[in-house]
C-alpha cells in the first residue's frame, strides 16, 4: 500500500493521535463513507475521521471509559453532527451498526493503546510512575480490579500472565513473592506493587547505552511496566476482546473495506498478524500488511509512548 506522509504541526499540548499519517493512509476513509472507531479515547482519531467523511458519512465510535463520552462529544460536534459515542466493549460493534440498520462499515480502526488521560491519573491505577489504588479497570463500574486479582489468583495463574502478557522473565519470582505477601498484607497501592517488582527483579543497568538503545531508566522500569502491562490486559479481558473484534471484523467489512489496528503488546500483534493472514490465505481479505508499520524517529521522540507502536491493516475482497 502507498504510504503518503503528511506531518502537521501540533499545537503546544495537543494529544495527536499515534501514527495519524499511516492510519489515515491505509483506511482511504472517503466523503459519505461509514466509519468505525473502536476505541475513541481523546477522539484525536476519530476528529480526523470524521472530517473526512463530512455530514454525509457517519462515524461510530466506543470506549469502555464513560468519562471519555462527553469531552469527544463537544469536539466532534464542531466538526460534523453524522456520529454516534457508544459506551461499551468494541468487540460488540456489529449490534450497534444492526440496531442503525446498516450492514457493515467502510473502514475500521482499532487502537489498542492505552489513553494518556488514563495513564496520568494516579487513582486509576494503570501507572507506576504515581501512587494510587490498584484498580485498572477501564470501565470503573464493572469487573475485579488489579488489587482483587492479586488477593485471589495462584502464583501459576499469576506467573503466566506476566510471562504470556508481559514478556517478563521474572515472571515467577515475582507471583511467588506476592502471593507470600498477601498472607500478611495484600497489595492494595501501585506503589507497593512497584517497590515489590523492583526488589524481586533487580536490573542489571548498562550504564553506557549505545544510541538507540534503552536509556538507564528505561532499562530500570521495564520489569515493572512489564508486570503494569500483564495486569492491565488481565483486567480488562483485553486479548478475549480483540480476538472477538478479529471473529467478526471480516463479515462486518463492506467488500473493498479498509481496516487498520494499532497494538502496543507482542501478544496482540501476533493476533493480529495471524488474523490477517488467515484472512488473505482464505479469500476473505484482498490483501494485508506483510510487515507492521512503525512510528518514525520524530514521532517517537515527540510522543515516547508511540515507541512500541506497531500498526497493520487489511482490505476486504471486493
Amino acid at each position: 500500500m502507498h504510504r503518503r506522509r503528511v506531518r502537521r504541526s501540533t499545537p503546544e499540548g495537543a494529544h495527536r493521535p499515534v501514527m495519524l499519517d499511516e492510519i489515515l493512509a491505509a483506511l482511504a476513509p472517503q466523503p459519505g463513507e461509514i466509519v468505525v472507531d473502536c476505541t475513541l479515547g481523546f477522539a484525536g482519531h476519530s476528529a480526523e475521521l470524521l472530517q473526512r467523511i463530512g455530514p454525509t458519512g457517519r462515524l461510530f465510535a466506543f470506549d469502555l471509559d464513560a468519562s471519555n463520552l462527553s469531552p469527544a462529544q463537544e469536539q466532534l460536534s464542531a466538526i460534523a453532527p453524522s456520529f454516534t459515542l457508544t459506551h461499551g466493549n468494541f468487540a460488540g460493534f456489529p449490534a450497534t451498526l444492526a440496531a442503525e440498520g446498516i450492514e457493515g462499515c467502510d473502514c475500521l480502526l482499532a487502537d489498542l493503546g492505552m489513553s494518556s488521560m488514563q495513564v496520568d491519573e494516579s487513582e486509576r491505577g494503570f501507572s507506576f510512575m504515581r501512587d494510587g489504588p490498584l484498580d485498572m479497570r477501564m470501565d470503573p463500574s464493572r469487573g475485579r480490579t488489579a488489587a482483587e486479582l492479586l488477593k485471589t489468583m495462584p502464583a501459576e495463574d499469576l506467573a503466566s500472565a506476566f510471562r504470556d502478557l508481559g514478556d517478563e522473565p521474572d515472571a515467577e519470582r515475582i507471583a511467588e513473592a506476592i502471593v507470600r505477601c498477601r498472607e500478611t498484607q495484600p497489595l492494595e497501592r501501585t506503589r507497593e506493587l512497584t517497590e515489590l517488582i523492583l526488589k524481586e527483579a533487580p536490573v542489571k543497568v548498562n550504564p553506557n547505552p549505545l544510541p538507540g538503545e534503552p536509556t538507564v531508566r528505561q532499562q530500570e522500569i521495564r520489569p515493572t511496566a512489564r508486570v503494569f502491562q500483564a495486569l492491565r490486559i488481565l483486567v480488562n479481558r483485553e486479548l478475549a476482546n480483540l480476538q472477538e473484534l478479529l471473529r467478526v471484523l471480516p463479515w462486518c467489512l463492506k467488500p473493498g473495506g479498509r481496516v487498520a489496528i494499532l497494538s502496543f503488546h507482542s501478544g496482540e500483534d501476533r493476533l493480529v498478524k495471524a488474523a490477517f493472514r488467515e484472512g488473505v490465505r482464505s479469500g476473505v481479505y484482498q490483501s494485508a500488511s506483510e510487515e507492521p508499520m512503525r512510528p518514525d524517529y520524530s514521532e517517537k521522540m515527540d510522543n515516547p509512548r508511540s515507541r512500541s507502536a506497531k500498526m497493520r491493516w487489511a482490505i476486504r475482497r471486493a
